[in-house]
């Protein structure tokens, strides 16, 4: 395992963070949890994240934050720039957790995809 420092980004409470909390847990994976709700959104971070993942696979469409913005706010997200405008004002938006390696991203539960990113 390299010495990249591993970064998870998300909420404490949302369920698919705490998921992966626990896998690197149990897998004892050294990583740095970066809560969005006390720590914020940086848009450097965000603009790294959109350079190597689509922003539709980014931008979560399926929580209750996205659910509670009206019609006129949902359809602004017409691009990249446009829905990171949208993660950047609402950072619950973005679909959890991100985990980040050097330059590498991978955003979701996925267990198979972090171990590929963990053992470079």
């Amino acid at each position: 395992m390299s010495s990249t420092p591993i970064t998870l980004y998300g909420i404490p409470n949302c369920s698919s963070v705490k998921k992966a909390r626990e896998w690197m847990s149990q897998h004892q994976v050294a990583h740095h949890f970066h809560d969005f709700k006390k720590q914020g959104l940086d848009a450097q971070d965000l603009s790294h994240w959109l350079s190597k993942v689509d922003w539709t696979a980014l931008l979560n469409r399926k929580g209750t934050t996205w659910r509670g913005l009206d019609a006129v706010t949902q359809a602004q997200a017409t691009d990249a720039a446009s829905a990171q405008q949208l993660m950047l004002q609402w950072p619950s938006l973005v679909k959890r957790p991100v985990l980040v390696k050097g330059q590498r991203v991978v955003v979701g539960v996925n267990p198979e995809a972090w171990l590929s990113v963990i053992h470079e």
